[in-house]
């Protein structure tokens, strides 16, 4: 039970400071600077038509997905007990899960149609 608490509590104040940090700064650029995970997305899914794509929607969902990883990895490392091994799971979990996450956003639009007709 403590760790569902654990996992909800982390969740939640990640998915707040994504909303603080990232979201609201990303919707009120002028510049139109783009968040990384933003960047990312267009680098590595080049087929993704992301005009199509609202953008607020695309913020709102990398803001889910991003605070479910952290907080899941943060659940799992707090219950292992030596530091070394804390660091390796949770540097090559995270690495894994956001490559998995960002992998089923591309899907998740694929199949909505926002893809380019070449």
């Amino acid at each position: 039970m403590e760790e569902i608490i654990l996992f909800l509590i982390s969740y939640i104040l990640v998915f707040l400071m994504y909303q603080l940090f990232i979201v609201s700064r990303a919707k009120k650029s002028k510049s139109k600077k783009e968040p990384l995970e933003v960047l990312y997305l267009k680098k590595m899914y080049k087929n993704l038509d992301f005009k199509k794509i609202p953008y607020n929607q695309l913020l709102q969902l990398i803001a889910l997905i991003s605070s479910f990883d952290i907080s899941l990895i943060v659940s799992i490392v707090v219950n292992i007990n030596n530091f070394i091994l804390e660091i390796i799971v949770g540097f090559i979990g995270i690495i894994l899960l956001i490559l998995v996450s960002y992998h089923l956003i591309y899907l998740f639009y694929k199949k909505k149609g926002m893809i380019k007709n070449d």
